[in-house]
């Protein structure tokens, strides 16, 4: 199967709990940044506005939401249930999305994007 070329179509290559926490993620993401782009960066959907501000990703058992690292790490005490990577937090299948922290999180994100000027990692 060819990369997909739009946002469109990476969704359109997911069925199941995958395809539907991506769009739970989405539209989450475009709720809280409506201002945002919505992109393909390394192959999965992104969302910038002078820079990238948000990248969700779905994999076999569990979506990813990537945002910086000093975001992660502000919220650090609240994602103490979850799986993290350096600006990553894992979101089983099988659990409910928290989205309220995330909510946080993507505020935060604009925030110290907006005010801090942080740009992507």
């Amino acid at each position: 199967m060819a990369r997909p070329a739009t946002v469109e179509e990476y969704l359109a290559g997911f069925e199941g709990p995958a395809f539907e926490r991506l769009e739970e993620l989405r539209d989450l993401v475009r709720r809280e940044i409506p201002q945002a782009a919505e992109e393909l960066k390394w192959g999965t959907p992104a969302y910038s506005t002078r820079t990238i501000l948000v990248v969700i990703a779905a994999y076999k058992h569990h979506a990813n939401i990537v945002l910086t690292p000093s975001t992660r790490e502000m919220f650090s005490d609240r994602l103490e249930e979850f799986e993290t990577g350096k600006g990553s937090v894992k979101l089983p299948y099988d659990r409910p999305v928290p989205t309220e922290l995330l909510t946080e999180m993507i505020r935060y994100r604009l925030q110290e994007c907006e005010e801090q000027g942080v740009n992507w990692m």
